[in-house]
Formats: structure tokens, sequence, C-alpha cells
């Protein structure tokens, strides 16, 4: 299907839905087995930005049986037009509509984009949930981050990858080429899928709740299926899939510009980080295999600047051998390299030195909060002087501008905390004129701050968000505080962070809540000017739920969890630890210091899961 000029005209960047990029795969349709198409539920500047859908489309299209194609969420303009017109939602590369495919793959990154994996299989013509969707229909599966708590989704989706995809996805697809083949039966397929490892069927599991709401337990349909799900991983980095060509867009997108994945996990143990606990064990890519992927992209892409891919990119084990080995090559070919996620203390003059020639503007820290004391409870191990130390380096090599980002509403949180990030904003700003050697421009520093939202597989997964009051008054009181105009200050809506918390820690009553949202319109609830605080209160009204039953209730420590039926490798028993040791006050080692027995080793199969252990 190709899109009528006339409706591209109409639409504010029609290069979102033209297709055509170069790189994109093109297969006759009628020489495989399998169709499958990549649905991000987002715009097309972000999904074409998604780092797991280029892998996977890679993996998937490399199957001669297989072709897998992408789709994105249509912005409003253009969604407008479609209903108009009763257009459905098409496929890139082909322009068939979705629902003539095998099986969509949803890329659930964030919990605000649930409603618009509801608009999206509208627009494609697809009843909204699992159960109303016969063979006629394609197989729907989820993918990324949310899965690991989806029980708020569920409904609507037919299955789920838990943890990394490149090796699932390949076994999903091949099972369900098998059972095309004797005459599809979706039933016969979903449970045979759920068997397996990595593969969640939420139709296949009961929950049941007692009389205050809480979960009382989450039966298996089957015998023959797991009562607890494990999570996939990539144990060997250096020979997992890597895609040799990349689609590119004609329009800038998000991260427009190559993304070198240097290794999977992290080290550190902050107790309010999901991405650090359910990405375990770290596992990282060698500098000999990272420098010929970063060849390969830049010779298929011509890109000229280069991101380092990492939750914390410092802490990669061989990072200054990487880094001179990469800027041997990319300053001649003047790509620009940048190291994200950098933290203070092990920010380095030599780092700085290498990233002084090819970036320019602000650094960004992570405090995440203003006191000692805090910092010791989210188990941030970082002090203060640390911060200053990386600030003097950086405005000893010309940096002018600094960003902080914290946290507030922390668990244990106190106004004096609040009073401590406006004073380290001013520790900076004094540290730049104590540093002998700075640039002439005057300095600054933006603190921008979100509010605490306890996520699944944290140790501060039983804490309750601050009340919407509270967490509008402490935006309140440090906005009051800060008087110096070389301190900028940004907050995060609050109103945004409560929905998140709810459906983060919510169970599947929250589907009902999610379908009532999509009735009202709601989509885009991400973006500032779509998202609407009011209609989603309408919308838990409309469906009987009281979101500060999830937002704003400390969870028992005895209690079911929804998520407890799915197993990422980090035990329970190490979270509930983690939160003792949180309200004590006390810290927590790196795991490349000592080995803290989280568990993680479980799934990687070794003693030790972290490159680098000290003995």
């Amino acid at each position: 299907m190709k899109i009528p000029e006339r409706i591209l005209k109409k639409v504010e960047k029609p290069a979102r839905y033209t297709g055509g990029e170069w790189g994109q795969v093109i297969k006759d349709k009628n020489a495989v087995d399998v169709r499958f198409a990549f649905c991000f539920p987002d715009t097309y500047e972000i999904g074409m930005s998604n780092l797991g859908i280029r892998i996977l489309y890679h993996v998937l299209n490399s199957r001669e049986d297989t072709w897998a194609e992408r789709a994105y969420a249509p912005w409003v303009d253009m969604e407008a037009c479609m209903r108009a017109e009763n257009i459905p939602l098409w496929a890139h590369e082909s322009g068939d509509p979705l629902k003539e495919f095998d099986i969509l793959g949803f890329s659930v990154q964030y919990e605000l984009c649930y409603t618009n994996v509801l608009n999206m299989l509208e627009l494609a013509g697809i009843p909204l949930k699992s159960k109303d969707r016969d063979e006629s229909y394609p197989v729907i599966m989820a993918g990324g981050p949310c899965t690991y708590n989806i029980e708020p989704i569920a409904d609507y989706f037919d299955l789920c990858m838990i943890g990394e995809g490149e090796e699932v996805i390949e076994e999903l697809v091949a099972l369900y080429k098998e059972h095309k083949k004797k005459g599809f039966c979706k039933k016969e397929y979903l449970h045979e899928a759920a068997k397996l490892e990595g593969v969640y069927v939420p139709s296949l599991y009961t929950p049941a709740y007692n009389e205050d709401g809480t979960l009382s337990s989450f039966t298996p349909v089957y015998d023959d299926i797991p009562v607890k799900i494990k999570k996939r991983i990539v144990k060997d980095l250096n020979k997992s899939p890597f895609p040799t060509k990349l689609v590119l867009p004609f329009i800038q997108i998000v991260q427009d510009k190559i993304t070198l994945e240097v290794y999977r996990g992290c080290i550190r143990g902050c107790r309010f980080c999901q991405a650090g606990m359910v990405w375990r064990p770290v596992r990282e890519k060698t500098t000999d295999v990272l420098c010929e992927q970063a060849k390969v992209l830049a010779d298929a892409s011509g890109y000229d600047e280069m991101t380092l891919s990492s939750l914390s990119i410092s802490d990669y084990s061989c990072i200054d051998k990487l880094t001179d080995e990469l800027l041997a090559w990319t300053d001649e070919r003047k790509i620009s390299l940048s190291l994200p996620s950098l933290r203070v203390d092990s920010f380095t003059k030599e780092l700085m030195e290498k990233i002084s020639t090819v970036r320019t503007g602000s650094l960004t820290f992570a405090p995440e909060a203003g006191t000692q004391r805090l910092r010791d409870v989210i188990n941030k191990n970082v002090r203060k002087e640390d911060l200053l130390r990386a600030c003097r380096v950086a405005f000893e090599g010309g940096k002018t501008q600094v960003k902080l980002y914290f946290m507030q509403g922390l668990p244990t949180e106190t106004y004096e905390d609040l009073d401590g990030i406006k004073e380290l904003a001013e520790s900076v700003i004094d540290e730049f004129y104590h540093t002998p050697n700075r640039p002439k421009k005057a300095p600054g520093v933006t603190l921008s701050t979100a509010c605490f939202i306890p996520k699944p597989f944290t140790p501060f997964q039983w804490e309750a968000q601050c009340d919407m009051e509270e967490l509008l008054a402490r935006q309140k009181y440090l906005d009051s505080k800060i008087k110096d105009r070389k301190i900028k200050y940004n907050y995060h809506d609050a109103k945004v962070s409560r929905i998140e918390a709810v459906f983060a820690r919510g169970d599947r009553k929250l589907n009902a809540a999610l379908e009532a949202a999509h009735k009202r319109g709601l989509r885009f609830d991400g973006w500032d000017e779509h998202f609407n605080y009011e209609e989603w209160l309408k919308a838990f009204a409309d469906a009987g739920v009281d979101p500060a039953f999830y937002a704003n209730r400390v969870f028992g420590e005895d209690e079911l969890l929804p998520w407890d039926n799915i197993d990422i490798g980090v035990t329970k028993e190490f979270f509930l630890r983690e939160r003792h040791r949180a309200y004590a006050e006390t810290t927590t080692k790196n795991c490349r210091e000592t080995c803290n027995g989280c568990g993680a080793n479980r799934l990687g199969g070794e003693r030790s899961c972290c490159p680098g252990l000290k003995k």
C-alpha cells in the first residue's frame, strides 16, 4: 500500500510514513514462511533509534524463511487521516496492512506507551484482547523492559519474551513455522511456546486475589509449563548477533548516530534502578570485537558520531584500551566519540582529554541525592568530593556547563536532603571559581529532578511513592530555595510519574483501566501535549480501580507481588536484604569489589559473573 501524496501533504513529517529507507530489507513475501512486523508504540524518530529492534531485525531477516518489517505509531495528524479514509496501519517495507502478518512484535519500553499499543491494534483492525483473536489474526507478542511486569497490559498480548530476545525470537518463529505447516492452531502454539525458556503466555496463568485486593496465587493452566518464567540471556556477547547494515532514516531521529553496545549488566547495585538488576549478570565484549563492529557500522552508515552504549560506560573493564583503539581511526575519519553515562567516581583527566577533542557542551553526572546519608540509602556509592573532583577536571578541560540529575521522593528523604541538592549545586559553582585554569565564560549548573518511581525487581519495589500533594510540595520547596541565577532547576511532571508508578507495580486489574483510557482517546501519554491526568483519573474510576493502591501503598514483604512469577536471576532474598540495608543507611560494595550473592551468576553458568572481580 502506498500512502496517497495528498495525505502526505497534510502531515507534519511525511518521511515518517513513506518507507523506502536505505538499508531496509525487501523480500518476496511469497517465498517466506513467516512474516513478522516489529511494532514500536511511539513515533518513528524514537522507534528507529531503538538498538534492540535493530538487532532483532537483523536476526530475523538473516533467516531465509522469515521477512521482518517495521511499523510505528502514527502521529495524531496521520492518525486523523487514516481514520477519515479508513486506511489500516501498515508495515514500512511492503506497505501491507499489519493484519496480514503472521506475528506482530511490540517493543514495550515505557509504561506510558501502553495506550499506544492499544491504539495501534485498533488502527490495524485487530481485536484488542488476546481472547477475542482467532487464527485469522496475527500472534501478538511483547518484548522489552516492561515485560518484567506485563500484568497491567497482559490481556492484550498472546505471549511475552522475558529477557534478551536474540535466541528466543528465533525459537518462537521456528515453532510458528512448524505449527503453520500442519494447520495453525493458536491454542496449541501458545501451549508449546510457554515451554520455551524466557516465554510467558499470560492466558495460561490464572491470578487469584485476597479480600484486601492483593494477590493470593498465580496458577499455571497446564502442569507441563513452568510455574516461574526464567528470563533469557545471551551468555557470550562476542558471539551474539550483530547488524552489519543499518536502516538509515530520511529524517533526523533521536539517536542519529552509531550505537556501539559495549556490555550488558551493571556492577553497581543502585537500589532504585531496575535496569541495573534485570540486565545482570555483567557480560562484556572484547575490545577487538568492538573495534571491528564499530568499523563495520561506520562503513555501512556514514555517520560522523558514535556513542558507546552501556548502563555505565566508565565501568567497562577495558575502557582506556577501547577508547585508545577507537580514537586511533575515528579521529582520522572525523567521527566523534561520545561517552554517555559517566560516573563521577570514575571520571578521569585521561577520559576528559579523549572526549574533549570530539565532544563539546556540557557534562552530565547523576548524584541522585543531595546528601551523603541519602546517597548511602540508595547505594549510590559516590561522595561529594568525587563530584567536585570530576567537575574540576571538566572545568580544567574547558567546560563551563554541568548537568546534575537527582530524584525526589526517595525512601527516607527529608527536606534536609532537598536542601542538599541546592547546596551541592552551589558547591559546583564554587569549585569552578576555585579552579585556577578555568574558562573565562561564566559557569552554569542545571538541576534536573525526577520523581522516585518504585520499580519491580529492585530493593525499593515494596516502597510507596509519595502522594501527589507531597511530590508537588517537594518540587515547589526546592524551587523556592534556589536563588543563584547560575543554577537552573527543571523537574519532571509529578502527575506523569504517578501514572507510571501505578502501571509499574500494577496487576491484571489494571487491564480494565487501560481499556477505559483507550476509550477516552488517551495516547502518546509520554508527550506533554497529550498527557491528560484528569482523564486518567476518570479512566481509573470507570474501571473501579484505585491508583493509590498501586502507587502510594507500601507493599508487604511477605506479599505475593504481581511479578513474582518471573525469575530474573537476582533473588527476592537479595532484594529484601538490600532493602533492610537501605534503612540502616548501609552501603553495599559493587560487584567488582566483592560478590554480594545476588544470584545472577545462576544465569551465566559461571562461578563469577563479573569481569574483573577481585579475588
